[in-house]
């Protein structure tokens, strides 16, 4: 009986295991990456703040949540929020040059939040970042597809992933962005 005690036990822990409890050796904001102008972006400038990292694509479907996006980072930018979009052809859906994609963002979406040049977000090429997040978060943090959002909570650590289907001014992450800032 005891021993059915613990095997039950542990198969529970193990179904339960939450990656909330990861063992970070780093956190979001010990990285950095170019920017779409190719200034190099310290991730430790928004140490302390709650970060949305969003990878795009020009040509996706989903690339009418750049709306959404700015409209989160006028929102809330002023209250310690950042919005991080990633270009990214990972999914075959972004132009090939970085400042194609600036002047796209900003022509159609008047984008003024921090954008990154051209990124892996996926695979052995991936950048680091994203690595990091697989690795201490587990394969939901992963982008299944362009605008993928993984949401970093004021200690620099994921808080969660939103699929690209969760709409950037959903109250999922309305409720979670201003549950952080407060």
């Amino acid at each position: 009986m005891k021993n059915l005690l613990i095997i039950g036990v542990t198969i529970f822990m193990f179904f339960f295991k939450s990656s909330s409890h990861a063992n970070y050796e780093k956190i979001f904001y010990d990285f950095k990456i170019n920017s779409i102008s190719g200034d190099l972006i310290d991730l430790n400038d928004f140490k302390g703040k709650p970060v949305l990292v969003v990878n795009t694509a020009s040509y996706c479907g989903f690339t009418k949540q750049y709306d959404d996006m700015q409209e989160l980072w006028k929102r809330y930018k002023n209250k310690g929020l950042i919005v991080l979009g990633i270009p990214s052809n990972s999914f075959n859906q972004e132009k090939k040059d970085n400042s194609d994609v600036k002047e796209f963002c900003e022509v159609n979406f008047n984008i003024n939040f921090p954008l990154t040049e051209i990124t892996d977000v996926k695979g052995d090429n991936a950048h680091e970042i994203y690595k990091w997040a697989k690795e201490n978060f587990g394969k939901s943090a992963i982008p299944k597809w362009n605008f993928y959002k993984i949401l970093i909570n004021k200690e620099g650590k994921i808080e969660d992933t939103y699929a690209s289907l969760t709409n950037p001014t959903s109250k999922k992450i309305i409720n979670k962005v201003e549950s952080l800032l407060n």
